[in-house]
């Protein structure tokens, strides 16, 4: 099982969840983070650290953000890993809720 940062997340990304993993599985693009299901340990200390409820265990992953599982296995791949607070895009509580903005995800 792993954690998967979903589409609430694009143009937010708040990095409140890397402080705590304790494995270091997350990964950073442009505007949006990904964790990595081959390093994640399934500990969830990271879902109550996001401020916008973008992360869910792959399981309970909602039908609209299915995609998301394999977008977080991609780019892990090829995004440079993240451990470290930064501040957030300046107009980050702006994106907080709007929907379908898959199509902004820069990779």
């Amino acid at each position: 099982m792993t954690f998967v940062v979903t589409e609430n997340c694009i143009k937010c990304k708040y990095t409140d969840c890397v402080t705590v993993c304790p494995v270091d599985a997350f990964f950073e693009g442009e505007n949006f983070l990904v964790i990595d299901p081959d390093i994640c340990i399934d500990c969830a200390l990271c879902v109550p650290e996001c401020p916008v409820d973008a992360i869910f265990q792959d399981t309970h992953l909602p039908a609209d953000q299915q995609a998301f599982l394999q977008i977080n296995a991609e780019l892990a791949k090829v995004w440079p890993n993240i451990i470290e607070l930064k501040a957030p895009p300046e107009d980050a509580d702006e994106w907080i809720g709007v929907t379908k903005k898959l199509p902004m995800l820069q990779r």
